[in-house]
């Protein structure tokens, strides 16, 4: 039962991954909020974003293990945070920071 449960709750945290991308031009899935960001991948990442004077919504992972795990399973990407741009899997801190230093993510962020 426990796995039939788990099965019916999977699709519907996807369901609301995919609501919350789409809906959002720069959403940023990350630990803490950007306020507050409670590890410095994610400081790094809204570092990345304000520096570019980007309007962006965040959500905090650590607040529901579904969403944690589900983000993961949506972006077949292992590690937190994940940017996602006009619905589009952008990556992580290391490769924002890449795009960021070379222009790329200004770029994608005006697309």
């Amino acid at each position: 039962m426990n796995d039939q449960t788990q099965a019916n709750e999977q699709p519907n945290m996807q369901d609301m991954i995919t609501q919350t991308v789409t809906e959002n031009p720069v959403v940023l899935f990350m630990k803490g909020n950007a306020n507050f960001p409670q590890c410095g991948f994610s400081g790094r990442a809204i570092q990345i974003l304000q520096a570019l004077d980007t309007e962006f919504v965040t959500v905090d992972v650590l607040s529901n293990d579904e969403v944690r795990e589900g983000i993961k399973v949506y972006s077949n990407w292992p590690t937190i945070p994940q940017l996602y741009v006009n619905g589009e899997f952008i990556g992580g801190s290391d490769i924002m920071t890449e795009m960021y230093e070379s222009g790329e993510l200004k770029q994608a962020l005006v697309a």
